[in-house]
């Protein structure tokens, strides 16, 4: 279960900043999972909670890169054709039966082991059977080859006592294949990071029910959900929280009861409605809930007892927006995960914008290919609360604070939500 101490995410008096909010989640909060070995093929996306060193070198011996003829290098004529008698065969799996000897070729074939030779020395070179000629029981090779062509040695991929993959890796498919490679048939991996997920508000309904007038339903919370579990988490679906403080109290402490990471979307403004401020007030501390950003500043980091409490915007564009900026960093320190870099890349606006001085700020923006150069379309509509606005676009535009103009065929940073959500 998280452990903070009683000053994590304390920040007083202005608007926080995104550097000053993410600075704090690196320097307050610390892994809280456990660890549990799982098999290769279940640990996708797990964080591997061990570092993993070769026992080996792979490949373990040095092989054929193509299908041809291994030779002595120094049995070859720099000048004219070489005629080599054949004497064997080795395949991938089926190496030469004892060794080279000199003078000689031995037909071999891709990633068969390179034959042993005699008295120190070993044939060292593979000549490409499309470069050679057959007669009889002879191969005529071509002068110019140079020594050591078409060989990949022993170690090439991987060196024995090398350490592969480092713990606090999210485990991607590669990965996996890189495990497999050294032998390994089950890895040391995090715990899931437990979470508990609300919404609030009592215009909110769940999907298939009747809808009154005034209602919606709940989008964020499905959101959210995925997000979590496209990151491992294990989550905890609470539900939809009525509009009463004392209700949210009591739900709130029950979560941190049994979690490691609680999450709300909805009640963190001002308004009389708004009960989540109150609630973690009265269970632990709220240390900032407004940040210099646009979409999403009301949002809420705090911590029931000492189990850290994110509460997020009611809109749906700045759940996305919040959640890929503090949550997803917050959730990989959680889970022992190394820090991943937020992902983006350059690309011309084909827009003009306008925003406030000191404040950072992400648009909805599709890419096009415009004259060999990507270019960033806005979304046509602001409005946080379009969430077609985040199925329609590919990523985020992010303006920084000291941007208070933008112009088309201005260089600005995108952030694609591909990479984003995962």
């Amino acid at each position: 279960m998280a452990q903070l101490s009683d000053d994590c995410f304390a920040h007083g008096g202005k608007l926080m900043t995104v550097e000053e909010a993410l600075a704090l989640i690196e320097a307050r909060t610390a892994r809280v999972t456990g660890e549990e070995t799982v098999a290769l093929d279940a640990a996708l996306g797990r964080v591997l909670a061990e570092d993993l060193v070769a026992a080996f070198s792979v490949p373990a011996h040095d092989n054929s890169a193509v299908d041809g003829y291994a030779v002595y290098f120094d049995d070859l004529d720099p000048e004219a054709e070489t005629r080599l008698p054949i004497r064997g065969r080795a395949a991938a799996g089926h190496p030469l039966a004892g060794p080279q000897a000199r003078g000689t070729a031995v037909r071999i074939f891709t990633g068969a082991a390179m034959p042993a030779g005699l008295d120190g020395e070993a044939p060292d070179t593979v000549m490409m059977q499309e470069d050679c000629r057959l007669e009889g029981d002879t191969v005529v090779i071509a002068p110019g080859i140079r020594r050591g062509s078409n060989r990949r040695l022993a170690g090439e991929d991987i060196r024995q006592g090398e350490t592969v993959l480092a713990a606090g890796r999210r485990l991607r498919p590669q990965d996996l294949g890189q495990a497999a490679a050294i032998g390994r048939r089950e890895l040391a991996v995090a715990g899931r990071l437990r979470v508990a997920l609300f919404s609030t508000g009592d215009e909110l309904r769940e999907p298939g029910s009747p809808l009154p007038p005034g209602c919606i339903y709940d989008s964020n919370r499905h959101t959210l959900g995925g997000l979590l579990r496209g990151l491992g988490c294990a989550v905890t679906d609470l539900g939809i929280l009525e509009d009463r403080e004392p209700a949210v109290r009591a739900a709130l402490a029950e979560a941190a009861g049994s979690h490691d990471l609680v999450i709300t979307s909805g009640g963190v403004s001002v308004g009389e409605e708004d009960h989540v401020k109150a609630a973690v007030e009265a269970l632990g501390r709220l240390h900032a809930w407004r940040l210099a950003i646009k979409p999403g500043r009301p949002i809420a980091l705090g911590q029931v007892g000492r189990v850290p409490l994110v509460g997020l915007p009611g809109n749906p564009v700045a759940v996305v927006v919040t959640f890929v900026t503090f949550v997803r960093p917050l959730i990989l320190r959680l889970a022992g995960a190394a820090p991943e870099p937020t992902p983006g890349f350059a690309v011309t606006a084909g827009f003009a914008h306008r925003k406030k001085r000191d404040r950072r700020e992400w648009l909805r923006a599709s890419l096009d290919s415009e004259d060999g150069r990507l270019v960033a379309r806005k979304f046509p509509r602001d409005g946080a609360g379009i969430l077609s606005s985040i199925v329609e676009s590919d990523g985020l535009v992010e303006l920084p604070e000291d941007l208070t103009r933008l112009e088309p065929g201005t260089t600005v940073r995108f952030l694609p939500f591909s990479a984003l959500m995962s």
